[in-house]
Parts: structure tokens; C-alpha cells; sequence
């Protein structure tokens, strides 16, 4: 609707994630840079863990885009507390046979496939997204999986990723074998002030737009209301965005934002930090 008129070659702030738009904060780059070093190395369990909208799954498509050729990736994204045998979603993400088999064959079926990919000297890479939906028992399970490994080659590798309730699940005492084999782990924190700051610019940059679209100001009303989670700010910078076209605005300033911001939180659906911190300075 609006990237016409802002000069834009695609909505900087959808929120689906898209690598191509991940902002290289320090936390970010560090967090990528552990990713890349724990499968080099062969950890057996990587970590991920940050707040809803904080940018893992953005990270993480980031990281597939540079997996080497010789790894093959399975994707478990839909996690919840029906989950299910555990065993049906690792064949289903890998694309193996599932249907109509008992659990010894269901695990059968994958220690063959992992046999299989380590005769052509192929490691396997198992992505659990939103794994705090996972309950204790299915988290051993995947700690089980992982004896499959033999010796110091270590043919199946699993990035758990996930919001902090994981961290808190894994600090239990049934989970310290578990938790003993993670290898590398890390906490993506919000978005410093400054960070909010570069982060809305980029964005822009990289959909082809000005950086100077929206004011400093108003981004300083962005990061009080949104506290510096990435997917809160995404969602008030495109409402921004189209209030502005609405009333032909070429910038984005303080006042229109704290208006897309009032009417947000009136609406009290989208879960704003502190929508009366970013509106204060207004007040003054």
C-alpha cells in the first residue's frame, strides 16, 4: 500500500521472518558467529533462547542459508503441549516414513537413516523451534536420540531454540544430563535505545528506502512502548508507516507515532511494554 509512495521496494517491517532484514546487533552477530562455532565443532546440543519476537527464527533461517552442503537439515517448528511421540515429528521432519509404525520401528527407521547419511560422510542437523512447548519427558527423549552418536563422531546434531521458560525447564534436576550436553548455548536480550535506533534504520535501508522515513524521535516513542523487542517495533513501524500515507506524510514523526501508539494501545491487543513511558517525554 504504501511503498510506492516512501520509495520502498518491499514492507521493511513485515513480520514474518526474513533473513535478508536481520539487523547485525552485537548480541545478533555473536549469537550467529556460536551457532557457526558449535557446528563446526560438533556439539552435540546448541541453545538458543530469547523473548517472544526477539528474532531467533529470523536467526536461525539466517544460519540455514549458510549450512554447508554436506549437512542434512531437519526442522521441527510447530511444537505444543499435544506434542505427541516425539519420534513421529523427527522421521516427519527429515522426510522419512512415519505412518503405521510402532516406536521400535520409528526408531529403527531414523538410526538407519543416520547410519546411512555418516556412510556418505554426511552429519545431520535437527532444528527444534519453540522447544519450551516441550515437556520434560520429550526433552529426554531427544537427550536419548542423541547416544545414537558413537564415539567422538558425532553423526546428529539438534539446536534447541526457544523462549527463556526453557532455560528455567532445563535448570531442573531431571534435566541435568541434558543440560550437561549443551555445549553452546546464548540468551538473545531486547534491543538496547541505540539499537532500536539502528535497527529501524536498517531495516529501511535494506527494503530501499531512506533511513530518514522516521524521525529519531519517534523511534525513541517506538523503543519506550516496545522495550526493544524486534517484533513489537516491526508492528508499530508499519502502522506508522500507513498512517503516514493515509495523511501523505513524507516523515514519520514524533507526534504521529505517539498517535499510532495511543491508538494501539487503546486497542489493547498488541502487547506494548510501556506505552506510557514512550508517550511521556510528550508530556514534558
Amino acid at each position: 500500500m504504501y511503498e510506492t509512495f516512501y520509495g520502498l521496494k518491499e514492507k521493511p517491517f513485515a513480520l514474518t521472518p526474513d533473513p535478508q532484514f536481520l539487523y547485525p546487533s552485537p548480541q545478533h552477530v555473536m549469537a550467529l558467529t556460536l551457532l557457526e562455532y558449535g557446528l563446526e565443532q560438533h556439539s552435540g546440543f546448541i541453545l538458543i533462547t530469547g523473548e517472544v519476537g526477539s528474532g531467533k527464527t529470523t536467526l536461525i533461517r539466517q544460519l540455514l542459508g549458510r549450512i554447508a552442503d554436506d549437512v542434512t537439515v531437519g526442522l521441527i517448528s510447530n511444537t505444543h503441549r499435544a506434542f505427541g511421540p516425539l519420534m513421529q515429528w523427527v522421521l516427519l521432519a527429515f522426510g522419512l516414513d512415519y505412518k503405521a509404525k510402532e516406536d521400535a520401528a520409528l526408531f529403527q527407521t531414523f538410526t538407519d537413516f543416520l547410519i546411512e547419511e555418516y556412510r556418505r560422510r554426511r552429519r545431520v542437523l535437527l532444528i527444534v523451534d519453540e522447544a519450551q512447548n516441550l515437556g520434560t519427558e520429550t526433552l529426554e527423549e531427544l537427550r536419548v536420540l542423541s547416544n545414537i552418536n558413537a564415539d567422538k563422531d558425532f553423526v546428529l546434531q539438534t539446536i534447541l531454540v526457544g523462549q527463556p521458560e526453557l532455560r528455567a525447564t532445563l535448570r531442573a534436576p531431571a534435566m541435568r544430563q541434558l543440560a550437561q550436553r549443551i555445549s553452546v548455548d546464548y540468551h538473545l536480550k531486547t534491543l538496547a535505545r541505540c539499537e532500536t535506533y539502528a535497527y529501524v534504520r536498517h531495516r529501511l535501508e535494506v527494503a530501499g528506502g531512506s533511513p530518514d522515513i522516521i524521525a529519531r524521535e519517534a523511534i525513541e516513542f517506538v523503543h519506550g512502548g516496545t522495550g526493544g523487542v524486534p517484533r513489537l517495533i516491526n508492528s508499530l513501524c508499519d502502522s506508522a508507516l500507513v498512517y503516514g500515507f493515509a495523511e501523505q506524510r513524507r516523515t514519520i514523526d514524533a507526534e504521529l507515532m505517539a498517535q499510532v501508539i495511543r491508538d494501539r494501545a487503546a486497542g489493547g491487543v498488541l502487547p506494548l511494554v510501556a506505552p506510557e513511558t514512550a508517550l511521556a517525554s510528550e508530556l514534558r
